[in-house]
């Protein structure tokens, strides 16, 4: 595998984001597997993310951290992928790569959590409240095929991974519209490969950590 680009990763985490971006890339990557726990708070991996979480990456120099810039970033390093429209039409991209990163992701944490602001807490909260958040998306993946138009992006691999674990999990209801969505752009042959990788991976952290 090629050094110069590197997933830093955890089977049972974020990094499936990450894992499957990098497969829609195509280009040759090496994997470290970090263990939770020490190997994660190690100075070796803080050198890498001082938060000592995975996932990131590291190409050549750079390094990236959140999965939402990971995927920004390697549309960006890898044009010939074609994850990511022309930059005069990235609204729609860049809104909804950054929606699931913020209001999505925080909204259903801050209601699994028991924490929902109250109607007087909500204008000092950034996604305003869970219906809000929700009915937007709804109507977003409602629109057209993938959600920054008729092309899939890196915004679909984002955006799609938060709902197909909503999905999975409960934290989203299962209606038409999510389902449809993710139907769409799970069906990639790049999302299969990654799945497989990382259920393989989970299976080697196993043996290393028995129950």
């Amino acid at each position: 595998m090629h050094d110069s680009l590197v997933l830093y990763t955890n089977p049972m985490s974020r990094g499936r984001i990450a894992r499957w971006i990098l497969e829609e890339v195509g280009a040759p990557y090496r994997t470290e597997l970090i263990d939770y726990g020490p190997a994660m708070k190690s100075p070796d991996y803080l050198a890498i993310n001082p938060m000592g979480k995975v996932p990131a990456i590291r190409h050549g120099t750079t390094i990236v951290t959140e999965c939402a810039a990971i995927c920004a970033y390697l549309a960006d390093a890898f044009p010939e992928a074609d994850l990511a429209p022309p930059l005069t039409a990235r609204g729609a991209y860049y809104r909804w790569l950054f929606f699931a990163a913020g209001p999505l992701e925080a909204a259903t944490t801050d209601r699994d959590l028991g924490m929902e602001p109250n109607t007087e807490q909500q204008a000092r909260v950034g996604y305003g409240s869970i219906e809000a958040v929700l009915e937007t998306l709804e109507q977003a993946v409602s629109v057209s095929e993938y959600i920054a138009g008729a092309h899939f992006s890196a915004a679909d691999v984002y955006l799609g991974s938060h709902i197909g674990w909503g999905l999975q999990f409960g934290s989203l209801e299962s209606c038409p519209a999510f389902v449809d969505y993710w139907a769409r752009v799970s069906d990639r042959e790049a999302f299969r490969r990654a799945n497989e990788l990382d259920d393989r991976a989970m299976s080697s952290v196993a043996k290393h950590h028995p129950a």
